[in-house]
């Protein structure tokens, strides 16, 4: 027990001393009427210094009154291991799901995604004080091995939370999660019950869900979406005290006779993690622009103005949601690249961008040049994910991960199907410590830097060999599916290996492709520009 306080107080010390950044995470759902192909989808950017290892841990049978650890630390972002809390009971059985720092997806195609989202003081809880032991990462884990709807994952989550305590492990604040399942997608925010909660005392989380509907997308940004709880309908999920923080926090008084605003009692009034944030606001607007374009929307509307969710004017693609990942805001006024401090003389004394614009320049670029920072659609990102639920298809082949590593908008995304059993060591063997080209998250890593810092030129090199690889990708993924189905529908089952041999070989190709974009980025960064 000693041992535990003791590295639990050194979590707190190295929080205190190296405060991560705050970058936070942006995702889009669908429902399966709003989708291209009929699948509900999901999505996240891991915005940060985080776990981007990928790895399938396998399902399992457990002993009856048996036991498993809870951990702080699980994120990949602290100096030291992770830190066991305590144990819950085990589960019967569980399920395989692909572990990263947020693990996103199990073998019965639930997908979990996460975004950060701004809390009062009053509710946020800390290591080493009080009584809560779960964070939003295991949580997620704990979902994805036990549940195969989103409903049950969104029950467990919440029902977990008030009993062993909701513990903020990003900035000590809620989450937002986006959780879907071949039928139905889901937005449940939690949030905690104060750095003095106690087990026994009162719930240890408040926590709301909202469905949204089948012909519907929605945007996740950092900022609660949920305002009116409609306790009459099934398409809310609920604490049963989710008022109970706010009334006795004077936050909202019921005999106003106001109808419940959650988002309005519970969310910060400043920070960029609050509704004011222009770091939220300008994603819903670029978000909402590009997939309702024939509406007029307001740069600097206040968040409130933004629906839960909307119906795109055009079924919701994988490839549409990898370009918006991609963003610079472009066309909006929030887009760094397009900052007249780029513009220099040309040979007929006409201003010219440079040719080191760049959508997303570092902190010494910008202090030099008098650039204002707007946090883009992903920024400094460990990976990246879309998930299809398709619920034609057996899962094994009808739930699929859309994988990522690094910033999207120089990486390219890998299909891996729900059924997959292994991810080849180059994808799961990432070290920020140590620089390796056995990495195929160094490999992209170090072709985004080297874009960046040419990047009006160097942007069109890397998307000369990148480009085709994702064309290239998604036709061979076409192709494993009507493969797939064939099989299925022939043999009723496909053969020992044969997913596992279609995955492994895509990540594998695509490791080499980006080391073919190194050697390309190299030369012309040295040889040409030097000389």
């Amino acid at each position: 027990m000693k041992s535990r306080i003791y590295a639990v107080l050194l979590f707190v010390f190295f929080a205190v001393i190296f405060p991560r950044p705050l970058v936070g995470c942006t995702g889009i759902i669908a429902g399966r009427e709003a989708t291209d192909d009929g699948s509900v989808l999901n999505s996240q950017t891991a915005d940060g210094w985080y776990d981007s290892n990928l790895r399938v841990i396998p399902g399992e049978k457990h002993p009856e009154g048996s036991t498993v650890p809870v951990y702080y630390g699980l994120l990949g972002d602290e100096p030291l291991p992770p830190v066991e809390l305590g144990r819950i009971p085990q589960a019967p059985e569980t399920y395989a799901f692909f572990r990263t720092a947020y693990s996103c997806f199990n073998e019965h195609q639930l997908a979990i995604g996460e975004s950060t989202i701004g809390q009062k003081d009053q509710l946020k809880t800390f290591p080493g004080e009080g009584g809560a032991i779960l964070t939003v990462e295991q949580l997620m884990i704990i979902a994805l091995q036990r549940c195969r709807t989103a409903r049950d994952a969104i029950l467990l989550i919440g029902n977990l939370a008030e009993r062993y305590g909701f513990l903020g492990s990003c900035a000590n604040d809620g989450e937002s999660l986006s959780i879907t399942d071949p039928s139905e997608a889901w937005i449940m925010e939690i949030l905690g019950a104060g750095f003095d909660w106690q087990p026994g005392s009162r719930p240890g989380a408040v926590w709301v869900a909202r469905r949204v509907p089948d012909t519907h997308a929605a945007v996740l940004c950092n900022v609660s979406r949920i305002t009116f709880v409609d306790e009459e309908s099934a398409d809310f999920l609920f604490s049963a005290g989710y008022k109970e923080p706010a009334i006795r926090h004077g936050w909202y008084d019921p005999a106003s006779g106001d109808p419940f605003n959650w988002r309005k009692a519970y969310a910060p009034d400043n920070g960029p993690w609050s509704p004011s944030s222009m770091w939220v606001r300008g994603r819903l607007h670029y978000i909402h622009k590009r997939l309702l374009p024939s509406k007029q929307w307001d740069p600097y509307a206040d968040t409130d103005s933004y629906p839960f969710s909307f119906k795109p004017e055009k079924p919701l693609s994988i490839r549409e949601i990898m370009d918006i990942f991609r963003s610079g805001l472009e066309g909006t006024p929030f887009s760094m690249e397009d900052n007249p401090a780029w513009l220099v003389p040309g040979e007929n004394r006409n201003l010219l961008k440079s040719p080191k614009a760049t959508p997303f320049p570092d902190r010494a670029t910008r202090e030099l040049l008098n650039i204002p920072y707007m946090r883009p659609i992903a920024a400094k990102t460990s990976y990246s994910f879309i998930t299809q639920s398709r619920s034609w298809l057996p899962s094994a082949i009808g739930g699929v991960l859309w994988f990522s590593p690094d910033s999207p908008h120089y990486s390219t995304y890998a299909p891996i199907y729900a059924g997959a059993h292994s991810i080849p060591e180059s994808w799961s063997n990432f070290d920020k410590t140590r620089f390796s080209l056995d990495s195929a998250r160094w490999a992209v890593l170090l072709a985004a830097s080297l874009t960046n810092g040419n990047y009006q030129r160097a942007i069109q090199s890397l998307r000369s060999i990148r480009d085709p690889l994702e064309k290239k990708t998604l036709d061979d993924f076409q192709g494993w599916d009507r493969e797939a189905a064939r099989v299925f529908l022939e043999k009723g089952a496909l053969p020992d290996g044969w997913i596992d041999e279609r995955v492994s070989g895509k990540l594998m190709e695509i490791h080499r492709t980006y080391e073919e974009i190194l050697s390309l980025l190299i030369r012309e960064g040295t040889i040409i520009d030097l000389w």
